[in-house]
């Protein structure tokens, strides 16, 4: 077999190439906006009959409107469906994600900024809120519990949930015990751009939203585009992605393990070492080569690691850092002698997991905070999903008339300037001047 992660060196990179490195797989949602603009407008115009035609004709399952929505009995079943040992995982998983997130909760505050002058913020969750889970191929009661429990913390009010329903018809019962446990007021059996558009604009069944969050596929994520004039979007997230930054004291064979974690949730993930030892990227890429060859998803991981993997060697650790920080990856790792002290050169990055202990696996499914994370360099302008996703600040001030008269100047003269003379009347009028 080819090695499917090859050796890069910065120091040999034109400027082309290097920015070449810094490209990952892009989802081309403008092959499929047409397609997608038309099932939006579909749904807004048909509502139920439209989700049960779609339901029908692209995921081969039949259903009346009656069973767009999981019953409590289907919930029921799901918990007999599945071992116990995995009800518990994830009551504890979604304990953790509740505890993280309690201590992102903003809190409300009252200020005097000078005499007679008081402003402060207050804190308001959300009304409603829907996520979208994917699940007709696969199971995601992990990213279930990390767009809903946060909204929980929050204090939504009413959380409801889309999923893709197996041939069967029926939900994945581990994503159904998930949705119980988080608290979903309600689960309805809607896949692909007709569950966004259902949750944008309602249905008879599905109701409309204030904010749709979650991860999906090319059509969800055009589809989240097409409605996000009309209702709050989270972000588009593409194929998963991590840098690894290492040294010369870092352990190869959890380096290469970690890269494959990565590279098999899609041919098209990113999974990419930088590294300053040249000698640590020969061992990580043989060993990668072996792990391949005898995994039982090597066609996933070939394909991943030949389009979009990489050892890549830097002459430093400046080099390497300025590299990762170009990245901006959704996942860093750092594999370094001293980790603490390269934490704070990092600048960009959804998630960062420091030490030999810290595998993203263990911290996207255990430890608390979220996995819905920006992707593509996105993390250069914004964080992953959060408490904060689900609550409004809106600004609170209390003047006195002395506080009033303290500030009346400075708002008189720019609303003068501005050409905005009422506005400064209004001030005025409170003094009769």
């Amino acid at each position: 077999m080819e090695a499917p992660l090859k050796i890069v060196r910065l120091k040999n990179c034109s400027p082309d190439e290097r920015q070449q490195l810094l490209k990952r797989s892009e989802l081309d949602v403008a092959s499929v906006m047409s397609t997608v603009r038309e099932i939006v407008a579909d749904v807004r115009k048909r509502g139920d009959e439209a989700l049960l035609e779609y339901t029908s004709r692209l995921d081969g399952v039949r259903l009346s409107r009656k069973q767009l929505r999981v019953s409590r009995e289907e919930i029921r079943r799901a918990y007999r469906k599945i071992d116990a040992e995995v009800v518990k995982a994830i009551k504890k998983a979604a304990n953790a994600i509740e505890k993280f997130h309690m201590r992102q909760l903003p809190k409300e505050w009252m200020a005097g900024l000078q005499p007679g002058v008081k402003a402060g913020q207050l804190v308001r969750p959300l009304g409603k809120v829907g996520a979208y889970v994917p699940g007709r191929l696969a199971r995601y009661p992990s990213s279930l519990l990390m767009a809903v429990v946060p909204a929980r913390v929050a204090g939504v009010e009413n959380v409801i949930v889309c999923t893709p329903p197996r041939v069967d018809g029926e939900v994945d019962p581990a994503t159904l015990v998930a949705a119980d446990i988080a608290g979903v007021d309600e689960v309805f059996k809607v896949g692909g751009a007709q569950a966004i558009a259902a949750m944008a604009y309602g249905t008879a069944a599905i109701p409309k939203v204030d904010k749709i969050v979650g991860p999906g596929n090319i059509y969800v994520v055009a589809a989240k585009h097409v409605v996000s004039a009309d209702v709050e979007i989270d972000f588009a997230a593409g194929p998963s992605e991590v840098i690894i930054l290492a040294d010369q004291s870092a352990d190869p064979s959890y380096i290469a393990v970690d890269l494959l974690a990565q590279a098999e949730h899609d041919p098209a993930a990113a999974a990419v070492l930088v590294t300053t030892s040249e000698k640590l990227a020969r061992g990580v890429c043989e060993l990668v080569q072996d792990m391949v060859r005898d995994s039982p998803r090597k066609e996933i991981l070939f394909k991943s690691l030949s389009g979009y993997g990489r050892a890549i060697v830097a002459r430093d650790l400046d080099e390497a850092l300025e590299f990762v920080n170009d990245y901006a990856p959704e996942h860093l790792q750092l594999m370094v002698e001293r980790p603490k002290r390269v934490l704070k050169l990092v600048k960009n990055a959804g998630a960062i997991f420091v030490g030999p202990y810290a595998p993203v696996a263990a911290g996207d499914l255990a430890v608390g905070p979220s996995h819905i994370l920006p992707t593509g360099g996105a993390a250069r302008r914004r964080s992953g999903l959060s408490v904060l996703d689900f609550v409004r600040l809106p600004s609170v001030q209390e003047l006195t008339k002395q506080g009033l008269k303290r500030v009346a100047i400075v708002a008189e003269r720019l609303a003068e300037v501005e050409g905005l003379p009422e506005h400064a009347r209004s001030i005025r009028r409170r003094f009769r001047r």
